[in-house]
This record gives structure tokens, C-alpha cells and sequence, in this order.
């Protein structure tokens, strides 16, 4: 099993949720959830997808609201043991104050890891400015708002493999750098816009990395692991 890599489920249907833990649980860390399965099952799917064999769940619904709903949405959270969860950081002080709060009084068994979302992997940097009116680079406006977490006690942060190096220089060790967009060469890139590979971002300080279609639909998960340079531990 490699522990640094989690599967991403990106499914509506239960059962094959289910048969996609079911067939890697031996060799992933984790598998990360979004509202592709909770909007249509609820969080009991966390309870199904654990029986199946599934560890760890990383609950990615990137929670962004005022600081009282998102206390309330990691609790809920928490209650199911998750193992991760995000949360935007553009929420700003006091919403991720209220979510570390709210977090660290589930107990320290039951204490799930909050990373910082602050720049989605589907955007770059025209959409940045043009749409989002935001004046800095993708990097440095990454950079500032990892800095942010950091200083509001989130665990860590996500990120693609173009901003690893940077944002590890930014936050130190402090942080846990989660990892999405990781792709084989020459592959489709599908919606996201800024994407790299596996070797780079561990090298550079990635701690996670997000894989999800090249392993759920692979017929050989072991020689795919092998092909993107991780080596089953």
C-alpha cells in the first residue's frame, strides 16, 4: 500500500463506490468523497464506503459559508470520522477559526485533518484576474492565502503540482500538502487546467497525492501505481 496516495471517487452510484474501494483499498492510503456521492446518499455513505474497507475517507466538500455553518458542517463531519476535510480558505479568519475549533472538539481520536482550498485546480490565471478580478499571479495569491491557513491552525493545504515548491518554501513544515491534478504524461487533463506528476510534487514537498480516474478505471492498479513512479510500500 502506498499511503501517500488517495483515490479520488468520483461517482453518483453507490455500488460502484463501493466496488472502487473494495478493489483498491490494498493499495491506496485513502479515498476522497465529494458531493457526487453525499448529495444522493448522504454522509451514511462514509459508514458504507468504511464497511467496504475504505480507512481513511478524505470528505472533500469544500466548505465555504459563515463561521456558525461551517462549525456545524465539521461537526456533522466529525461525528462520521473522517479522516480530511476541506475547507476554503477565502472564508477568511473567523470561518476557520470556527471549523479548528469545532474540529479539535471532536477529541483527539476523532479530530479530522482540515486542509485549505484557495485557488481550484480548474482555474488559471486568466480567470483569475479577468473573472475574479484578483491582481496577483495564481503562485503568490496561492502562496498568501496558504500563509493565511497556516496562521488560523488549518492542518494544511491544497494545491496543484505547479505551486508545491513555493507554498512548501511559504508554510515549512508546519503543513500538510495535498495534492490533486496528478497525471501520467500525455494524458487528458479533463477540466482541470494546471495538472503534474507524481514525482515532482513528492519531490518538491507534496505530502498527498489526489489520483482518481487512472486508478478507478484501471484493469492493473499495481503496474499503474508503477507507471507513475510510486512504488507500493
Amino acid at each position: 500500500m502506498n499511503r501517500q496516495v488517495i483515490c479520488a471517487v468520483d461517482t453518483p452510484h453507490l455500488n460502484e463506490a463501493l466496488d472502487i474501494v473494495s478493489r483498491l483499498k490494498s493499495h491506496v492510503g485513502a479515498f476522497k468523497i465529494g458531493h457526487a456521492l453525499t448529495l444522493p446518499h448522504g454522509l451514511d455513505v462514509i459508514d458504507r464506503l468504511k464497511d467496504a474497507g475504505a480507512s481513511r475517507i478524505f470528505l472533500d466538500l469544500k466548505f465555504h459559508d459563515i463561521p456558525n455553518s461551517v462549525a456545524l458542517a465539521v461537526a456533522e463531519a466529525a461525528k462520521r470520522g473522517v479522516w480530511m476535510m476541506t475547507v476554503h480558505i477565502s472564508g477568511g479568519p473567523a470561518m476557520m477559526t470556527a471549523a479548528v475549533e469545532e474540529a479539535r472538539s471532536a477529541g483527539e481520536d476523532l479530530r479530522p485533518l482540515l486542509v485549505g482550498v484557495s485557488v481550484l485546480t480548474s482555474l488559471d490565471q486568466r480567470v483569475l484576474t479577468d473573472h475574479l478580478g484578483v491582481t496577483r499571479s495564481v503562485v503568490d495569491h496561492m502562496v498568501h492565502l496558504s500563509k493565511l491557513a497556516m496562521e488560523f491552525d488549518l492542518d494544511g493545504v491544497v494545491c496543484s503540482a505547479e505551486e508545491v515548491r513555493p507554498i512548501r518554501e511559504a508554510i515549512g513544515t508546519r503543513g500538510v500538502i495535498v495534492t490533486p491534478g496528478i497525471r501520467l504524461p500525455n494524458t487528458d487533463t479533463h477540466d482541470q487546467k494546471r495538472v503534474g506528476d507524481a514525482g515532482s510534487a513528492l519531490e518538491h514537498g507534496a505530502d498527498y497525492l489526489v489520483i482518481g480516474r487512472a486508478l478507478t478505471g484501471s484493469p492493473d492498479v499495481e503496474k499503474t501505481l508503477e507507471q507513475f513512479g510510486l512504488i507500493s510500500q
